[in-house]
C-alpha cells in the first residue's frame, strides 16, 4: 500500500488555510501536514475546543485531504533555547520583552499540544526541542564534558513533564532532528534518548536534508532508530565543495550560490531516496511521506506539484520475500 504524501504548510503560512488546501489537492497531495501558526492550527485553541478542530477538519475534507500530523517547530524551539532575539519573534508581541515568558508561553503551547493533536484526531505532534548547548558544539575553548552532560539533563527537566503530556493524550513527539537542536545526528539523537529514559513518547521526524549537508546517511539513522521513526520528510539537499565554503554556512544566507549547500525541492539534489525507502520499508515505516518544500531557487507552486510527483515515483513496497523464492518449486 503507498504511503500518503502530504505537504507541510510551515512554507505556506501565509496563504489561509482554506486557500491553501484546494492548490494542494490540485497539486498532487493526499494531505496536510499543519503547521501550528498561521491560521492552520491554532494550538491552545484547538486543546479547548473540538468545534474549532471540526471546522479544520471539514476544510481539508471538502478538499478531499487527511492530516496525519501537525507541527509545531517555532514553539518547541522556544522552550530549550538560550536568550536570542531571533527567536523571540515566533512568540506572541506581548511576549517578546522577557525571555521568562517567552520560554513560559512556550512551554505551555508544547504542553497543550498533545491534547490539541489529540483532538484533531492526529498521533504525531512535530516540531523542535531548542537546545542550551548548541553553541558548544565545537570544542574550542576544550570542550567541558559537564556542560554537555548538563544540557541533557536541562532537556530531560523541560521536556520530560511535557512528555507526560504526550503520554497522558496517547500522542506521540517527533523532533526533527537538525543544527540548532538538542539531537542534530546519530549520536546526539542516541544521546537524547537516553536523557529521557528511553520513554515511548520521544522518537524522531526523520528529514534527510538535516542529516546529508553534515554527512549523516539517513537510511542508517532510520534503521538505528527503527522503533522510533515516528514522522518522515522528504526534503533534498545539495552540497557544493568548491574549496571556499564549508558546511557551517559562512554565515551567508539560503539562496546565495556562495553557500557551501542548500535545500532543494526532493529529486534535485544529491540525497539517495530510494535507498531512505529500502530502510523505511526496512522498519515497516507506513506513515506519511511529507514534503517540506524549501528551494530558493525555484518557484514554490511548481516545486509542490513536481515534489508530490517525485514522492508518487520514488515510494514503493517491499517484496515481503527472496526474490529467489520461486526457485524452490
Amino acid at each position: 500500500m503507498a504511503r500518503p504524501v502530504t505537504l507541510f504548510t510551515g512554507q505556506w503560512a501565509d496563504l489561509p488555510l482554506a486557500e491553501l488546501a484546494p492548490k494542494a489537492k490540485a497539486f498532487g497531495y493526499d494531505g496536510l501536514e499543519l503547521a501550528c501558526w498561521g491560521d492552520h492550527f491554532d494550538i491552545e485553541q484547538a486543546a479547548n475546543d473540538p468545534a474549532y478542530c471540526e471546522k479544520q477538519r471539514e476544510i481539508l475534507k471538502r478538499n478531499g485531504l487527511g492530516c496525519w500530523a501537525v507541527s509545531a517547530h517555532l514553539q518547541g524551539q522556544l522552550v530549550l533555547d538560550r536568550e536570542d532575539s531571533r527567536g523571540a519573534g515566533f512568540a506572541p508581541p506581548d511576549k517578546r520583552g522577557s525571555w521568562n515568558d517567552v520560554q513560559a508561553w512556550a512551554t505551555r503551547q508544547m504542553t497543550l499540544a498533545p491534547q490539541a493533536a489529540k483532538n484533531m484526531g492526529v498521533p504525531v505532534v512535530n516540531g523542535f526541542t531548542g537546545s542550551s548547548i548548541w553553541h558548544l558544539i565545537y570544542p574550542f575553548p576544550p570542550q567541558d564534558d559537564v556542560l554537555i552532560e548538563d544540557g541533557f539533563k536541562l532537556f530531560a527537566e523541560k521536556w520530560n513533564p511535557i512528555f507526560d503530556a504526550f503520554d497522558a493524550a496517547g500522542v506521540k513527539f517527533g523532533l526533527e532532528v537538525h543544527p540548532t537542536e538538542i539531537a542534530f545526528d546519530y549520536y546526539t539523537a542516541e544521546r537524547a534518548l537516553e536523557a529521557v529514559g528511553r520513554r515511548p513518547a520521544f522518537g524522531f521526524n526523520l528529514d534527510p536534508s538535516h542529516l546529508y549537508h553534515q554527512g549523516v546517511d539517513a537510511a542508517i539513522f532510520a534503521r538505528g532508530f527503527a522503533d522510533r521513526i515516528y514522522h518522515t520528510h522528504i526534503k533534498d539537499t545539495f552540497v557544493r565543495r568548491d574549496g571556499k565554503a564549508g558546511i557551517l554556512g559562512s554565515y551567508i544566507n539560503f539562496g546565495d550560490a556562495r553557500r557551501g549547500w542548500e535545500f532543494r525541492s526532493p529529486g534535485h539534489g544529491q540525497i539517495d531516496f530510494e535507498e531512505l525507502i529500502r530502510a523505511l520499508n526496512d522498519i515497516g515505516y507506513q506513515g506519511p511521506l511529507s514534503v517540506e518544500w524549501e528551494d530558493a531557487g525555484m518557484d514554490r507552486e511548481y516545486g509542490a506539484r513536481d515534489a508530490a510527483q517525485f514522492c508518487r515515483r520514488i515510494d514503493f513496497t517491499s517484496s515481503g520475500r527472496a526474490f529467489d523464492a520461486a526457485f524452490n518449486g
